[in-house]
């Protein structure tokens, strides 16, 4: 049975919870992925009590074992950029095509104050989900690497 747990700056996970995140992360967004401190950092921003920062994460578990994970950190730029961003979003290999994504991603909606902005690569198959709960691609986004 999954269940579903959510963290916030008030709700937060002690640090073996918080390591165990932060590796599944690591592990499962595979490819997609970033190095394990820049997803350390990104929990931690949304765990944060600072005014400026803050978010929440939802964690799925089958028993005590992660199946799911979504991060969601506070932009604090409210009404000319989306209020949110959806930092990262990983499902278990084993438990993919199981609909604990989309599960995830329909919480994260209605956990969110405000509205959510992702980025997803071309390539990434989750894009298909992401389009069929009604993300948009509104905007070519691109960097400068200095």
């Amino acid at each position: 049975m999954v269940n579903y747990k959510t963290y916030t700056t008030v709700a937060k996970p002690n640090a073996t919870e918080q390591e165990a995140l932060v590796s599944f992360l690591y592990k499962h967004l595979g490819e997609y992925g970033d190095d394990k401190e820049d997803i350390e950092k990104a929990v931690l921003y949304s765990l944060s009590a600072d005014a400026s920062k803050g978010g929440f994460i939802l964690l799925a578990k089958d028993d005590s074992e992660i199946i799911g994970c979504v991060v969601v950190n506070k932009t604090g730029m409210e009404g000319y950029i989306p209020e949110n961003i959806l930092v990262y979003i990983a499902v278990h290999e084993k438990t993919r095509g199981k609909g604990i994504g989309k599960k995830l991603m329909k919480q994260a909606i209605s956990t969110s104050d405000g509205d959510i902005a992702l980025h997803v690569e071309p390539e990434n198959p989750a894009r298909f989900l992401y389009e069929k709960i009604g993300f948009q691609n509104k905007y070519l986004e691109m960097r400068l690497k200095k």
